[in-house]
């Protein structure tokens, strides 16, 4: 009974991935080489916000139509990511910084660019920023990453690290027998974050159809597992001169909750305040605020805060 279960959810998830891929993508297919990359672009004016997501998340489709009021946007779905082809080539920051200027160049996304990095996507856009000053007008880090801190966690948190990387795997297999898509359409998405539901159901549609793919959740774990060597690589882009940066600080790591009795949040928490320290000594120009009510996922919390802290890069260089 269970295997004849399992037929079942795994040939409805393919035909319903078929049925799928008939869709064209919101934005253009650009060939970089390597692999195809998405890249959805919307709104006008200069210079251009360019978004990096978090480690699994392609959180810039929530955020997009606000920003697109203010200026020119972008988001784009790294390799294994939402409508992007998955890359062989190691998940670094390198890498995937060396891949997002081949994007942007092939795509004729002109800078200046504002990069809004969220997480992990914030050692991206600062190792962007360190390879490409010249195209780089300022930044924006929502509950970034420090590489200083990140080298040197503790046990406990390590250990967490290398059960979330687990849980992406084991996913692997969910997505591929359409356990993922089940449970999605279950609403158990919504259940565990029910703040996705103050966006549209076309908004959400562009990110879960990403998380029903296996190639989303291989990804995820290449570059959790990767961390550490994009953390050294990191260690040459601490120094920005006088670049603006708005960082953004979530109030914890995770909102506290039942579930959370059972991770380190203490030590998650203060490792983040450790990192904030230093981010905040990464320009001469670099201005903190603190979220009113936000966990690490700020761009569903209070998506407002990453509008207004793009708004603030804008007017400092209207000023100067």
């Amino acid at each position: 009974m269970q295997t004849l279960l399992l037929i079942a959810t795994t040939t409805y998830h393919a035909l319903m991935c078929w049925l799928e891929d008939k869709k064209s993508a919101p934005g253009q297919i650009v060939h970089i080489g390597s692999c195809k990359l998405h890249i959805y672009t919307k709104g006008e004016g200069s210079p251009t916000v360019v978004i990096d997501h978090s480690l699994g998340g392609i959180e810039g489709y929530f955020l997009i139509d606000e920003l697109a009021k203010i200026t020119r946007v972008c988001v784009y779905d790294r390799a294994g990511y939402g409508w992007s082809d998955i890359s062989w080539r190691p998940r670094t920051s390198e890498n995937i910084v060396t891949e997002l200027d081949l994007l942007l160049t092939k795509a004729n996304i002109k800078p200046p660019y504002i990069l809004v990095g969220d997480s992990f996507g914030s050692y991206n856009v600062r190792l962007y920023a360190q390879r490409f000053p010249e195209k780089v007008t300022g930044m924006v880090l929502t509950d970034g990453l420090h590489e200083e801190s990140m080298l040197k966690m503790q046990f406990d948190l390590q250990a967490l690290k290398y059960f979330f990387a687990s849980g992406f795997v084991m996913s692997v297999i969910g997505a591929i027998l359409g356990i993922v898509r089940i449970c999605q359409q279950c609403g158990i998405f919504l259940l565990l974050k029910p703040e996705l539901s103050k966006f549209t159901q076309h908004t959400r549609e562009h990110v879960l159809r990403s998380f029903r793919r296996p190639k989303h959740w291989l990804t995820m774990a290449r570059e959790i597992l990767n961390l550490d060597t994009s953390s050294k690589q990191l260690k040459k882009a601490n120094n920005l001169g006088a670049l603006p940066i708005v960082s953004i600080k979530a109030n914890s790591f995770f909102k506290p909750a039942l579930w959370t009795n059972f991770i380190p949040l203490k030590s998650a928490n203060k490792l983040r305040d450790t990192m904030h320290e230093q981010i905040i000594k990464l320009s001469t120009n670099c201005t903190q605020i603190q979220t009113n009510n936000s966990g690490h996922f700020i761009w569903v919390d209070e998506p407002e805060i990453i509008t207004t802290a793009v708004k603030m890069i804008i007017k400092n260089l209207q000023q100067t």
